[in-house]
């Protein structure tokens, strides 16, 4: 018995060894995670280095903004004449640092969107005073308030109660930015597979085996039906306000919905940021969505800016490519599918590019 065990250890290092030696990997030894196949397959690749028309990103994160002048050198190179940083928070007053960054760097090629501190909300009359702080910050140059995915899933009020999409107590904030003639783009909830199990059947398994904190499933979350219900609530409730659904309306998976909410909501916009993969790998469907929905569609990335990211975006959004590789030049390369070009029309391009973002901006009602 002694001398198995001894010949079974000295088989499993000679494995090693020639393994090491010669690469090659034993049937079974091979983790899910480090599986990266090359696709045989041989299709046209196009390249597309500058877009059809000129680009405004309007989802970004640009942060301190200590790399703005990297950022101007990969929008230039790719296109981009201007990009909304989401990140001008009210928390301990940074939106001034960050607008005052942002316009000495470049007034018009760096948009600040302003962004709620849900944690004062137990404050007395804190919807009118965050609206207030609000209107300071419109007239620094803020030009959008963004309201991110703590909304409805993290964020709770003194009680330890979740502080729904559609509290009241926000409503002046909103009435305020319809006032002010400035749009809120909202990204609440995340992909409906970080709402379901992490088990053999969800297509998000690997992303969530790796950051389990990304999971909403549970009793302590709402539903994602419920939280995009709040947002919708809110829409109807301010009709005069521009609403823009951050990634495709937090619903790219189910594009025939998304469609009816437009249609609901004339007040209503969205934007393709970090979900062209969901939309790559629903060609068909995806193209007559943004055909039909032209004027009510923007570009985005949520990621740096980086002229290869940019790249693959036109890309997608202009050739009829087949199988593309989004883990090239992308940073929110989520998922292991491929994309299929959606070789939009010009005029239809033109908008997504940069029309529609143009006319939302241009509906600030303050001093020109």
């Amino acid at each position: 018995m002694h001398q198995n065990k001894i010949m079974k250890r000295f088989s499993i290092f000679i494995l090693a060894v020639f393994s090491q030696l010669y690469g090659k990997t034993q049937p079974g030894d091979l983790k899910l995670v480090d599986w990266h196949p090359k696709s045989m397959l041989i299709v046209a690749e196009t390249r597309v280095l500058k877009p059809r028309f000129p680009v405004i990103d309007m989802h970004n994160h640009l942060g301190h903004l200590q790399n703005a002048e990297k950022y101007l050198e990969e929008m230039d190179k790719a296109g981009v004449v201007a990009c909304v940083s989401l990140d001008g928070r009210s928390a301990k007053d940074f939106y001034k640092e960050h607008l005052r960054v942002s316009q000495k760097i470049s007034k018009e090629r760096f948009i600040v969107f302003f962004r709620p501190d849900w944690t004062k909300i137990d404050e007395p009359d804190y919807g009118r005073k965050e609206a207030k702080k609000l209107e300071e910050a419109v007239k620094m140059g803020a030009r959008g308030v963004k309201v991110a995915k703590d909304l409805g899933l993290m964020a709770k009020d003194k009680n330890g109660k979740l502080i729904p999409v559609d509290d009241s107590r926000l409503d002046p904030i909103w009435a305020k930015c319809g006032e002010l003639g400035i749009p809120v783009l909202m990204h609440v909830t995340d992909p409906k597979a970080f709402f379901t199990p992490t088990d053999q059947f969800n297509e998000r398994y690997e992303k969530l085996s790796v950051h389990p904190d990304w999971s909403f499933y549970g009793d302590q979350f709402p539903s994602k039906e419920e939280i995009l219900e709040q947002r919708n609530r809110v829409m109807r409730r301010h009709p005069n306000t521009i609403f823009i659904g951050a990634h495709m309306g937090c619903l790219p998976e189910d594009l025939g919905t998304v469609s009816l909410w437009l249609e609901q909501f004339p007040n209503f916009y969205i934007e393709i940021s970090a979900r062209i993969g969901e939309l790559g790998r629903q060609p068909y469907t995806a193209r007559k969505f943004m055909i039909k929905h032209q004027d009510r569609i923007l570009f985005g990335t949520d990621s740096y800016p980086d002229a290869e990211a940019y790249r693959l975006h036109y890309r997608f959004l202009e050739t009829s490519d087949e199988y593309i590789d989004r883990s090239a030049g992308s940073k929110n390369h989520h998922e292991r599918w491929m994309m299929y070009g959606l070789y939009l029309p010009d005029e239809v391009l033109e908008k997504i590019y940069n029309k529609n973002a143009l006319k939302i901006l241009a509906m600030y009602k303050g001093e020109r």
